[in-house]
């Protein structure tokens, strides 16, 4: 049996190393009579809890974690998940818990490899509770630490050391989050909010069996400094990083680090879309909602898990639209209405008998309906409040069409409603600041003016257009391109030819377009060039790329990749965090806090001074 059998000097180390494994668990399946890798995150998390617990063999267990890990794990699994895999109990590593002996109990530790951890646990295995440790670290642990936890494992009582590369939020298959809002001060990187996001990128890449080009956008320092930082780690683990057995003469993966300042407008937009709209408009955290300070909603629904692994219908529908979500949803209803009537015919012993196999999934459906009953009547109650059918039409004609003195009298009439909550008229405004930026006619003053006559937070403009502005973004974000540019011209005059089918969701990411660039192999070099080049094919497109956006991605963007992955393409997303236009406000402000305010001047005698 591999332990910490000795303690401290030559003979602690090497038997901890003896003990300690870094493995690689990855979801496969067959295609084509070859193996390929899923781009899957929810199932790659789910491997790797399984493993934890299949490891650790029979019998009772209670799993220790911190508060990220925490997250982690109840995104991927429900708790009935966990007791059907003989895990009992749950318990912070992080939190005053008692000094009870549970030697019945095998433990275990699933925990992020952090120096506050390590002490942690290291205090734990002085005093061990349980029969048994099984650890298991979310990333990359430096050998010292191991050391010492072997030097304080006088006990013998460790069984097992591993690293199970898990150190991120699955919030779909194809999206993963930090949680790390506000991750810039002054335009540049926190440090703490860099380092994680190394670690979390990593972990990304090797939980998926990917060592990419790292790509960057160019122009933007804190894209530069983290595409620097992941290539360091990377070749300082290069051992790894060594996967062998990709595909004969495929193209290497991509990982493409993009700034959120690029497209400051697809955060800015109400979302139509079921996931995005609930996001928006009662915001979802770690798969939940809190529903809490909402009145009228039953004590049961206060909170609700939104989960697409967890929840059959929310799976099935979280990309649809708000009419087809309530269409769905009805059809639900009259056919769970039909089973509750079958359920009321209970005549005979058979009727009896098929009641009680039926009953589980009757309730669960009994349970389904009503959430997302709750959920639609919070969500139309708020967009009828807020007159949000008429706000967005306006929005998505500001995203996608140059036609300045309509909207802009459309925006006055708007924002001196007072039926238009503030939020959404600070909103217009930023859009059309953004668009007609450098407009000859633009009179962004003006509509300041008139949020400032009602009591409207007037700092946010500015702020957007420092942070955001045309001085900063690269691309295309308004389609604004020159005519010598045929390729782009070709792609906008074919858009516009085509129409749309519903006027609030007209605008696209610039992300979908960008990584419809990269499938098609069209030159990134001069926009997004690669910090390791040797691994560069030429002109040959990814069959998987990692997209990652600092600053935070949203969940618009998400339904793009979804959109391409049904396609045909291999795309992972992932951000600091996932915003609504509230979240990326606040990124914003707190992004712009401490950095003089340069291409703004004319807007500032606006704010007033507890603005600034």
């Amino acid at each position: 049996m591999n332990t910490f059998d000795g303690v401290g000097g030559e003979h602690s180390s090497h038997r901890c190393q003896q003990l300690f494994t870094q493995i690689k668990y990855f979801p496969l399946y067959w295609q084509n009579k070859k193996l390929v890798l899923i781009m899957n995150l929810i199932s790659g998390i789910k491997l790797y809890i399984e493993k934890m617990c299949t490891e650790s063999g029979p019998g009772m267990k209670i799993i220790l974690l911190d508060k990220e890990t925490t997250s982690i794990i109840s995104m991927a699994f429900s708790q009935s998940d966990m007791l059907q895999r003989e895990v009992y109990l749950f318990e912070r590593l992080d939190s005053g818990r008692s000094n009870e002996r549970l030697k019945y109990l095998k433990c275990i530790v699933f925990i992020r490899p952090t120096k506050q951890n390590i002490q942690l646990l290291a205090n734990e295995l002085r005093n061990p509770k349980y029969s048994a440790y099984f650890i298991y670290f979310s990333n990359i642990i430096p050998r010292t630490d191991i050391k010492y936890l072997a030097e304080c494992d006088e006990s013998e009582s460790v069984r097992e050391v591993k690293e199970l590369y898990a150190d991120y939020l699955c919030v779909n298959p194809n999206l993963f989050s930090l949680n790390l809002p506000n991750c810039m001060a002054n335009l540049n990187w926190l440090p703490d909010s860099l380092t994680r996001s190394v670690q979390g990128i990593t972990a990304v890449l090797l939980s998926l069996k990917l060592n990419p080009v790292i790509r960057y956008r160019a122009g933007s320092q804190v894209a530069q400094l983290l595409a620097k930082l992941i290539y360091d780690q990377t070749t300082k683990e290069s051992s790894l990083f060594d996967f062998r057995g990709n595909v004969d003469g495929a193209a290497p993966p991509l990982l493409l680090l993009l700034d959120r300042r690029d497209d400051p407008v697809t955060p800015l937009l109400h979302q139509w879309s079921y996931q995005a709209m609930v996001h928006e408009l009662l915001n979802i955290r770690n798969n939940r909602v809190d529903l809490s300070e909402r009145p009228n909603v039953p004590k049961e629904f206060k909170e609700l898990v939104l989960s697409g692994d967890q929840d059959e219908f929310y799976g099935s529908n979280m990309y649809a639209n708000y009419g087809e979500i309530g269409s769905t949803i009805k059809q639900l209803m009259e056919e769970f209405q039909r089973k509750a009537n079958d359920h009321k015919k209970v005549e005979s012993i058979n009727d009896m008998k098929n009641f009680i196999e039926s009953y589980p999934q009757f309730k669960k459906m009994s349970g389904t309906v009503q959430k997302h009953l709750c959920i639609m009547g919070e969500l139309s109650s708020i967009s009828n409040k807020r007159n949000l059918f008429e706000v967005s039409e306006l929005e998505q004609e500001i995203a996608c069409k140059a036609e300045h003195s309509a909207q802009l009298q459309r925006i006055k009439k708007l924002i001196a409603d007072e039926r238009i909550h503030i939020d959404d008229a600070v909103k217009l405004v930023a859009l059309y600041a953004l668009r007609y930026e450098r407009h000859a006619n633009c009179d962004t003053s003006g509509l300041l003016q008139i949020i400032k006559t009602r009591g409207g937070n007037t700092q946010i403009v500015p702020a957007l257009i420092e942070y955001a502005g045309t001085h900063v973004r690269q691309g295309d974000l308004f389609n604004m391109v020159r005519i010598t540019d045929a390729v782009k011209l070709t792609r906008i005059l074919i858009k516009g030819l085509k129409g749309v089918e519903n006027v609030f969701t007209q605008h696209t990411p610039l992300l979908k377009e960008t990584l419809e660039d990269v499938f098609k192999g069209r030159e990134l070099d001069p926009m997004y060039p690669a910090i390791n080049s040797e691994l560069v094919p030429f002109r040959r497109p990814p069959q998987e790329v990692v997209v990652f956006i600092i600053g935070g991605a949203t969940y618009e963007e998400a339904f793009a990749v979804h959109q391409l992955n049904n396609a045909g393409y291999r795309v992972i997303l992932g951000g600091t965090t996932v915003h609504n236009s509230q979240s990326f406000i606040n990124e914003v402000l707190t992004a712009t806090s401490g950095t003089q305010f340069k291409h703004t001047k004319s807007m500032l005698k606006y704010c007033s001074p507890d603005n600034l």
